[in-house]
């Protein structure tokens, strides 16, 4: 189960989707995405996109951003963040919004609302990963919607192939923890 690590939230165990159609970052990866992206998180506004449980986003508010977005095309997993909200008692705090739709539709969403992110975060499944940091990445660049000084970053498999070279954004680095690999982009 997912848990909140640090933050007003901390500590509150999360509720994740049955089934294998949800695979929630683990614990050990969540820790070294935030302690890379630990000052960028304060006031930040945060884009969850594939979100699952939403505990990307909700990690995020609890150590400081100012809002998260949290998205997911399931609707097993948007009945899940809303359970996760109202856990944390946050289910009316407009720091957190949940749109259900594909990443794509969120982005025109927020490009439409002229919106921009400093961080945003992807994590989709794995097999379909590569195309699907493409086509965000497209949407990101087309629409501006990565602040200033913003990151990109694409939890991905380490075992199957990412090339970062099509996708539209500057390679920040990649780091790898066992299965999972964090690669980040500006």
């Amino acid at each position: 189960m997912p848990r909140v690590i640090t933050g007003k939230y901390r500590g509150a165990v999360l509720f994740a989707p049955k089934g294998d159609n949800t695979r929630p970052t683990t614990d050990k990866v969540k820790e070294a995405l935030f302690s890379m992206i630990q000052m960028r998180v304060p006031d930040s506004r945060v884009l969850d996109l594939y979100s699952g449980t939403g505990q990307i986003g909700i990690e995020s508010v609890s150590r400081g951003a100012e809002s998260a977005v949290m998205v997911d095309k399931a609707g097993s997993a948007i009945s899940v963040i809303k359970r996760n909200l109202e856990k944390i008692r946050a289910e009316k705090d407009p720091s957190f919004t949940v749109i259900k739709g594909s990443a794509a539709m969120a982005l025109e969403k927020m490009a439409a609302e002229g919106r921009q992110f400093d961080i945003i975060f992807m994590d989709p499944p794995y097999r379909f990963a590569q195309q699907a940091a493409i086509e965000a990445a497209d949407l990101i660049v087309k629409h501006n919607l990565l602040a200033e000084d913003g990151i990109f970053i694409v939890e991905h498999s380490s075992e199957e192939p990412f090339v970062t070279d099509v996708i539209n954004l500057k390679l920040n680095r990649s780091c790898s923890y066992g299965l999972t690999m964090l690669t980040f982009f500006e």
